[in-house]
């Protein structure tokens, strides 16, 4: 508590700091994340999925469990909602489609809940991977040709609505690189990708660009000292 002038106490604001680690996949996101938690940082550190593969996932909506034990007792796949850059081409189910889309919009801001939940009490959130990122191009940049009414809304729920990071780092790996750690995409697919998430330094204020083709340790450590000069800096 600090005293003022007048005799009336008031709480101390903490600082608080959310960062978002971003990436194709097989950049080290969710390796390096979970490391952070014993990397020495000045507050407790709380990792936060916020990706669109519910496997993944360890944290969602009740209503979101059932649905996947749902599939599941009938053998089907465990996804809520497809990937923000697939190449599907399957013919549209505009009712299907919007009820998915407005489910997993309900995920975005619960997980959202979650991490406001967790600064408040003091942590540093670390999330591994970001909406904003993932549907960057598909939903934002790129979000009124040939999108349905509830695309564009997501895009601009996304980009006017949904709170940003603090800090965005981006892990940076060229695509031979990342093919080598995750064989499933394709070479040019990959480096696609790695433009896509090039392009975001013009649009998210605090955005950092990490050489993360080095050993584990040194990628976790320059990960660290940039959480650790924002919180200071925001302190």
């Amino acid at each position: 508590m600090t005293m003022l002038r007048t005799g009336v106490t008031r709480p101390v604001r903490h600082a608080r700091l959310t960062v978002a680690l971003v990436g194709p996949d097989g950049a080290g996101k969710s390796t390096v994340s979970a490391r952070l938690t014993n990397a020495g940082l000045p507050r407790p550190v709380k990792v936060l999925y916020m990706g669109v593969n519910l496997e993944a996932s360890t944290l969602m909506l009740p209503t979101t469990r059932l649905l996947l034990l749902a599939k599941r007792l009938r053998g089907r796949r465990t996804d809520l909602v497809a990937s923000p850059v697939g190449t599907g081409t399957g013919a549209p189910r505009p009712v299907k489609d919007g009820v998915r889309l407005t489910l997993w919009m309900l995920e975005e801001w619960f997980r959202q809940g979650v991490a406001a939940s967790y600064s408040l009490r003091g942590s540093i959130v670390v999330f591994d991977r970001h909406f904003f990122a993932d549907y960057y191009h598909a939903d934002i940049r790129d979000g009124r040709a040939g999108r349905s009414p509830l695309r564009r809304f997501h895009g601009w729920m996304l980009d006017h609505g949904y709170p940003k990071p603090d800090l965005m780092i981006l892990l940076d790996v060229p695509a031979e690189r990342l093919h080598a750690r995750k064989p499933d995409s394709a070479v040019e697919w990959l480096e696609l990708r790695r433009a896509q998430y090039l392009e975001l330094a013009a649009v998210v204020p605090r955005f950092v660009v990490l050489d993360a083709d080095r050993p584990l340790d040194a990628v976790v450590a320059d990960t660290a000292d940039l959480i650790r000069t924002t919180w200071e800096a925001r302190s």
